[in-house]
């Protein structure tokens, strides 16, 4: 009887190094944009990339945002809670899939800790062209959006390889 082998995302210690590594990079961006980056104006960086400092009340694209703070905090923690659900469930040799869970989970956290501290979350990457703006977003919401992606692959990968 051989044993599988259980992908490095599978496994707990790694899941709680990631989630931690990638708060504290978030944390870390967000503090210098705070310090360094001005409010509400634009920093070019290349053609259709720009740095802008903005705060956004209420969850992804500020959607919400009319809404009181401790229901926003409570769906957040809800989504985490969800998605620690999921990681428990999915078998483990889906490492994509565990990836996946740990960036969108460091990223709910990421943008939960700015909420818990100031109210508000910190956003500052904005896409454009001369008609058209894509959302201001930050890393958290990069990470959580990566997390979605590796998680849709690993479904996919699991199609495929049910269809053998």
């Amino acid at each position: 009887m051989t044993e599988e082998r259980i992908p490095l995302m599978s496994r707990p210690v790694p899941v709680i190094v990631v989630i931690v590594l990638a708060l504290l990079l978030d944390q870390a961006v967000k503090f210098a944009v705070e310090a360094w980056l001005p409010f509400q104006e634009a920093v070019h960086v290349v053609p259709m990339l720009a740095l802008y400092r903005t705060y956004n009340y209420g969850v992804a694209f500020s959607m919400l945002s009319g809404m009181e703070g401790w229901f926003i905090v409570t769906l957040r923690l809800f989504v985490v809670g969800f998605v620690v659900w999921l990681w428990r469930q999915t078998p483990k040799a889906r490492g994509f899939a565990h990836a996946g869970y740990a960036f969108i989970i460091a990223g709910a956290f990421g943008n939960l800790i700015d909420r818990a501290l100031f109210g508000y979350v910190i956003d500052y990457v904005l896409f454009y062209t001369e008609t058209w703006s894509f959302a201001v977003f930050n890393l958290a919401d990069s990470f959580i959006t990566i997390g979605a992606a590796l998680v849709i692959l690993d479904e996919l990968l699991l199609l495929r390889r049910a269809k053998r």
